[in-house]
């Protein structure tokens, strides 16, 4: 009995999901000697970006379950990378906010990524990066069903 798969060497999905994972190995390679995973970089990234964030919004901002979040952000509080109040605001959401130390840290981090990106895009023009710019945000609108 055959069996009709995909053929992986021809498979978008697959090379956007290898794509996918050398890019966070190459970021959790020079992640790794700041003390950082990407999970860690991102949630920093995001404060910085939106202060104030709640759990929810950095968990689905990172992809990670909001769970998870809330450990990592236990744990950036307890080693001084942010802060967050000891009562809510409004509601039950604990907003987050970077401190000097969670800042210098997203520096060097931001630095860092950079340097991947960089490395990532080394082989295109500028008119490659903007097409694969506008292909990528055309297929996640796509898969989001139009709301992207």
């Amino acid at each position: 009995m055959s069996q009709a798969g995909i053929d992986l060497g021809s498979s978008m999905g697959y090379l956007l999901k290898e794509a996918s994972s050398a890019l966070r190995a190459a970021m959790e390679e020079v992640l790794r000697p700041l003390g950082m995973t990407v999970t860690h970089y991102s949630c920093l990234e995001l404060l910085a970006q939106r202060p104030g964030s709640s759990n929810s919004d950095l968990a689905r901002g990172a992809f990670v379950t909001r769970q998870s979040m809330n450990v990592l952000l236990q744990n950036l509080e307890r080693d001084g990378y942010v802060t967050r109040p000891a009562e809510a605001p409004v509601g039950k959401a604990l907003p987050a906010s970077l401190t000097p130390r969670g800042r210098r840290s997203l520096e060097q981090a931001t630095a860092a990524v950079r340097s991947v990106e960089v490395r990532m895009l080394a082989g295109l023009t500028d008119a490659d990066r903007s097409v694969a710019f506008r292909a990528l945000q055309t297929m996640v609108r796509s898969l989001r069903g139009g709301d992207g």
